[in-house]
Parts: structure tokens; sequence; C-alpha cells
């Protein structure tokens, strides 16, 4: 697990983050995450927030200090973070913060397969996405300004400000790809009708010769030639 890029689970990078403030056990780290938002930016449950706290344990990121009991309730070990663990968070978050990664969204992945879909039927659905993401616009900004109002220094806020950011993008880009299926100009529109209104395959006009002058780069992307 230590080093690279090996370490993929957001929940374990939240737990390294929690202890490095303090020891804690499981419950108390689900809990600070709740108090501060984290779960709107990492998915959180407790059953993989165990085991996710087994597996640091396991590779020496974290290590039990002691068995607390508060009450009643079940005894809880609290963990705190090693030297080894704090390497590995200072690492993963230089790394996540400074390089750009493949990601591989739900949405992406329908738009790359949309001409399955009759256009007047996506065009429908894209419409509905323009509304609901109105929505979530407006009540992400509302939440914003009111915790701003609060006193929450905007550091606190900037997994939502960058949330929001995206989602207005996102808006803009799916409001613009709507207007030129609803009046035609979308580029490939008549080919894609075409297959779904006749099952022809259309022949695309190709010139494959233009990808020649693209370079591979040794970092892992593409220069030109």
């Amino acid at each position: 697990m230590p080093g690279g890029r090996s370490t993929s689970n957001p929940l374990a990078l939240a737990v390294l983050a929690c202890l490095s403030e303090r020891p804690m056990h499981p419950y108390e780290m689900a809990s600070t995450m709740r108090e501060r938002g984290k779960e709107h930016s990492i998915k959180l449950n407790y059953g993989s927030l165990y085991t996710v706290v087994d597996n640091l344990a396991k590779h020496g990121l974290i290590e039990a200090v002691e068995a607390r009991r508060e009450g009643r309730r079940p005894e809880r070990t609290v963990y705190r973070l090693t030297d080894t663990g704090r390497i590995k968070l200072d690492a993963w978050m230089s790394d996540l913060l400074a390089r750009p990664v493949k990601e591989y969204p739900q949405f992406e992945a329908a738009l790359s397969l949309m001409p399955v879909l009759h256009p007047d039927h996506v065009l429908a659905l894209l419409r509905e996405r323009i509304r609901a993401l109105e929505k979530e616009i407006t009540m992400e900004r509302l939440m914003l300004d009111t915790a701003s109002k609060a006193g929450l220094p905007r550091l606190l806020l900037i997994e939502g400000e960058y949330h929001m950011t995206m989602q207005q993008t996102e808006l803009a880009w799916v409001q613009e790809l709507a207007d030129e299926i609803e009046v035609g100009t979308l580029e490939g529109l008549t080919g894609w009708r075409h297959v779904c209104e006749t099952g022809e395959q259309p022949e695309w006009d190709l010139d494959l010769s233009v990808l020649d002058s693209i370079q591979p780069d040794p970092e892992g992307g593409a220069e030109p030639g």
C-alpha cells in the first residue's frame, strides 16, 4: 500500500487525515467526517470504514493504541497515525492535488453510448438533466451561502465550491448539446437519426491519417508530432 498511487480509496485517505489531528476510534472518525460534511465528497458507511481501518492497520499506516469504553457502549479500539502513515498521507495528498488522473464518471459513460437511443429521446432526457442540475445548483449555492454566513471560512467549504463550479460547467455544456440536437446542428446527427430509424449503419467519411501526427508522450499523454 505505501508509495505511489497504489491506494485509491478516498475513505482511506479521510481516515488518515482524521488521525493526523488526534487518535480516534472508527465511530469518532465517522462522526467527525459527517460533522464536517465530508460524506458529500467521500462515500461513507460504517461497514466500509471498519474494513478500511483494518486494512490501514495491517499495512502499518495506523496502529491501535488503546481500547476505550464510554458508558454502556461496547469497547472501542482507538487508533493513531504512524510515521509511515504520515508519510503516506503527505505523498498521497500531494499526488492527488498536483496530478490530474483519468476518472470514469457515469455520465461520461452514458455519453459515449448515447447513439443507442433515438436523438429525440436523448433530447428529452438531457432537458430532464438540465432541470435536475438547476435544482442541485440552487441547493448547493444556498448551503454554501448559509455556511458562509454562519462563519465557516472558505477553506472548509472549498470542496462544495468546487462541486458547484463543476455542476455549473456541466449545466452550460449540456444546455448547449441539447440545443444543438434540437435545432439539428450537432455534427453526425443525421447519421445517428438514420441508424435509429432504419437500422442501417451510415458511412462516415473519416480521415485517420491525421492521427499519425500525434506522438505518444513519455509521461503518458500525447503531443503533436
